[in-house]
């Protein structure tokens, strides 16, 4: 499983900008007033070879009273919940302040491994200024500029001394090589559990309501038709008795967490409540994270005809970007429709799974060149020579030629269209990957 770093602090320290940061992107919104940025937002990142995930938080007020300054305390209590390693950002330039203190004194009671950043630190010649942020009581001050990406290497380094790093994949994994791992992933309520007890005969996952699976994901066995599989839960359990109880029913992290050890995701929808933007973001990270996924709508029984058609042309739209993907109607709690679905879950980790022979694919390549060459760009044509299979789950395509940094994303796409149909690529994303040939004269110079 990847680490999880929570940014927290008071509003306007740049915590977004340091989110942009470590996730190498701009997917966090960033302007120069207080309390921006209001939801949790999650990111992935890189270390040299360690991945992480990112949450960014808005601005934390642990006393806050009401309002909309108490819902983005419970959505920053819930990402420090959520978090193995919390990344406590506070403003150099502005000093300590009574909210740093609240603040530093919530993180000391929760006892969970801390680091202190002291942002916006460009052109602080000595450490003068770091001095007062001692009194936090949280260790030493790792001066950073979020701006500018200075000393943000070295915060990452220490953040993740306090994640042990996973241990190599061995015999275990070997032997359940032939385990479908299939996550169930959706908003709070689809009916992820109600589909997986429809699956099992039996109301399994209510045995699971016990202290301590907070973080964990449930997993159970399932054997149908022959194929083993390892059903992945991601209702949101939550401890009893626990304040994070109140705050979210649904934890995304552990989402995220089930989509990336799945072979094959399950994007459960409401039919009832439409495609929202939750939907699509789930939907967003499966596609970025490579997995074969299956899209069904639950409750298909509970809406009329009008509400159907509606429902499908938001699919059509929100979901655009998963067209390669099976779609299924389904209620769990009848159990209609279950059958076709499983039929396209094994289909989706076959198609994720292929091997495609390189002299088929060489043959698709100059089949599809032929019937449509790639445009001209200026005077460069790119030349499309052969093609060879660079990996799996998901399947990428290596395309060997000269001069294709040239060839356009809708070339791209037409060439996808191809090797999908020849291969019944059904289910799963597919990567192109473009390697132009070096020109062993291009460093000669005339003699």
């Amino acid at each position: 499983m990847k680490p999880i770093i929570a940014l927290v602090g008071r509003p306007n320290v740049g915590k977004s900008t340091l989110f942009n940061r470590m996730t190498r992107s701009r997917d966090a919104i960033v302007a120069d007033f207080a309390g921006l940025t209001r939801d949790r937002h999650y990111g992935n990142g890189r270390q040299g070879k360690r991945e992480f995930i990112v949450i960014d938080t808005g601005g934390f007020e642990p006393d806050a009273g009401s309002g909309i300054f108490r819902e983005m305390a419970r959505q920053t209590q819930q990402a420090v919940a959520e978090a193995d390693v919390v990344v406590f950002v506070v403003d150099v330039r502005a000093g300590v302040s009574a909210q740093d203190h609240d603040i530093a004194n919530y993180l000391r009671r929760l006892g969970k491994p801390c680091v202190l950043a002291g942002n916006k630190a460009e052109g602080m010649q000595g450490g003068m200024q770091l001095a007062e942020f001692y009194e936090l009581g949280l260790g030493e001050v790792f001066p950073v500029s979020a701006a500018h990406g200075q000393g943000v290497r070295s915060l990452l380094d220490q953040a993740l001394e306090h994640i042990p790093e996973p241990e190599e994949a061995g015999e275990a994994e070997a032997g359940e090589a032939d385990v479908i791992r299939l996550a169930v992933a959706g908003r709070p309520n689809v009916g992820k559990s109600t589909l997986i007890n429809a699956w099992l005969g039996e109301e399994r996952l209510v045995a699971f309501d016990l202290p301590g699976t907070t973080r964990d994901a449930i997993s159970v066995p399932l054997e149908r038709g022959g194929q083993k599989f390892e059903l992945i839960d991601t209702a949101g359990l939550r401890r009893k008795g626990r304040v994070f109880e109140a705050i979210e029913k649904f934890s995304v992290v552990k989402t995220l967490q089930a989509i990336e050890s799945a072979h094959v995701v399950l994007l459960l929808l409401d039919a009832t409540q439409g495609v929202t933007d939750q939907d699509a973001h789930i939907a967003g990270y499966i596609l970025e994270s490579g997995r074969a996924v299956v899209v069904a709508v639950n409750k298909w029984d509970a809406v009329d005809s009008y509400e159907r058609q509606q429902l499908e042309r938001s699919i059509e739209t929100r979901l655009s970007f998963l067209k390669f993907a099976s779609l299924h109607f389904i209620s769990a709690q009848k159990r209609q429709g279950l059958a076709p679905l499983w039929a396209s879950l094994t289909q989706a980790y076959k198609a994720a799974t292929r091997k495609m022979p390189t002299p088929v694919l060489t043959r698709v390549l100059l089949e599809a060149v032929q019937f449509q060459a790639p445009k001209r760009s200026g005077s460069f044509r790119p030349k499309l020579r052969y093609a060879h299979q660079g990996g799996m789950n998901p399947p990428i395509i290596v395309v060997h030629g000269n001069s294709l940094e040239h060839v356009t994303d809708a070339y791209k796409r037409f060439l996808e269209g191809r090797f999908r149909k020849e291969f019944d690529l059904v289910g799963t994303p597919l990567r192109i990957e473009m390697k132009t040939q070096a020109n062993p004269f291009a460093d000669k110079g005339s003699s």
